[in-house]
């Protein structure tokens, strides 16, 4: 699997040859940059289209963003998921925020390489985001407690999609705990990615939709 997209490929099969070739790319990207600044742990690096690709696409399963469609990926670390979604997704527009401006700076290498036009690295933190937009999404950044007011007040209202705007956070483990805090206060929509991909990796697995 290591350079390869066919674990991709498996579950979107309609890929344009650009998407392709985007995706394929990906791990000699990685690669490469990970010898300079640590984006991607050493164990998961060869695992890069099962643990980080994959995972960030199942968003696109549970949602299809429409044309124009404005996304804030929240702590995205090394690109995850936005850099994934930005690929399929050409139509919607990706931002892509973290603190740490060096891994920042292999995201914008990776957009810059790609050709990603829909796409954009800064190195700010939430709380510098003055704009709005239809979704955040975050993978694994903090607890939903911390993690839902930083979101959601960046969050229009405006809706163009099939579902309502808000937040799509890829979370692991037992959750429980984290929702009953928040659900009182919050819809909270939970699905099991392995409801879209049968690989054991996935078990335990979920997009948490949480809407504005």
């Amino acid at each position: 699997m290591v350079g390869k997209i066919e674990l991709i490929t498996k579950y979107f099969d309609n890929l344009s040859s650009t998407q392709e070739s985007q995706l394929s790319r990906l791990y000699d990207l990685y690669i490469e940059w990970n010898q300079k600044i640590n984006v991607i742990s050493r164990k998961d690096i060869d695992q890069l289209y099962l643990r980080h690709v994959l995972h960030s696409l199942a968003i696109s399963k549970y949602i299809s963003f429409r044309p124009d469609t404005s996304v804030l990926d929240l702590g995205t670390g090394g690109g995850f998921p936005g850099i994934p979604l930005a690929i399929l997704h050409p139509e919607a527009n990706f931002l892509m925020i973290d603190g740490r401006s060096k891994k920042i700076k292999v995201v914008s290498a990776v957009i810059e390489t790609l050709s990603l036009r829909n796409a954009k690295a800064l190195p700010k933190r939430s709380e510098d985001i003055k704009m709005k937009f239809d979704f955040v999404t975050a993978r694994a950044v903090t607890r939903l407690d911390k993690l839902i007011p930083l979101s959601l007040r960046l969050v229009h209202e405006k809706h163009r999609n099939a579902i309502p705007n808000g937040l799509l956070a890829l979370k692991g483990g037992t959750l429980g705990e984290e929702i009953k805090e928040v659900e009182k206060q919050h819809h909270i929509e939970s699905k099991a990615i392995s409801d879209y991909f049968e690989e054991d990796y996935f078990d335990q697995k979920y997009i948490l939709y949480i809407q504005v």
